[in-house]
């Protein structure tokens, strides 16, 4: 069986910033990061999810990560989305 992986967005709590990533589990990652155990990520704890999106394959999830990290343009609106939410 194939596992689906998600593309997702974590918010921090404590400054204004955004980081994405991809998984197989979301929620778990999200621990993983508030947990200390990323070190881009550690000095920003405590991070929220604040989006995540489906994939059919690892593949196809890395591929947009990989978009978003390289495109500020396209990182800037889906964030500006995200927050406009929120």
């Amino acid at each position: 069986m194939k596992e689906s992986y998600f593309l997702y967005v974590l918010r921090s709590d404590k400054a204004p910033r955004h980081y994405i990533g991809i998984s197989e589990n979301p929620l778990k990652r999200l621990n993983q990061h508030n947990g200390g155990l990323t070190k881009s990520t550690k000095p920003y704890r405590p991070w929220r999810l604040v989006y995540q999106l489906e994939y059919a394959s690892k593949t196809e999830a890395r591929k947009r990560e990989v978009y978003l990290k390289r495109t500020a343009r396209a990182r800037k609106e889906l964030f500006d989305s995200i927050d406009r939410v929120r």
